[in-house]
């Protein structure tokens, strides 16, 4: 699943949306795979940053089985720091290569 991202500031109850449809096709797919390109995105705001780690994240992992989480990151410095405090967060074990942040895979995934 690609997750595309307009330069537009949303809402956190957009960005919860968003997340819950892209949740929605997780679950009725066999993919358990996700980009998400930042390119363009602002960043998130806190609130949306904690409801991520906290709710969104664990239930893509249990749920949907997601264990492949590729993002690419936007060139503003702000942003950076937006993504890398939701990552740092989330409860995946994560290592960089280049702009790109991977979740190690789970085994039989």
């Amino acid at each position: 699943m690609r997750l595309a991202w307009s330069s537009e500031r949303t809402t956190t109850e957009i960005v919860k949306a968003y997340y819950e449809q892209a949740l929605a096709l997780l679950l009725r797919t066999t993919s358990h795979l996700i980009l998400s390109d930042h390119g363009q995105r602002v960043p998130l705001l806190p609130e949306a940053q904690s409801w991520l780690t906290t709710n969104w994240i664990p239930r893509a992992i249990s749920q949907a089985r997601a264990c492949h989480c590729a993002i690419v990151e936007g060139a503003n410095p702000m942003h950076r720091l937006s993504t890398q405090s939701v990552v740092s967060a989330a409860p995946l074990v994560l290592y960089s290569s280049g702009s790109i942040l991977l979740p190690r895979p789970k085994p039989g995934c």
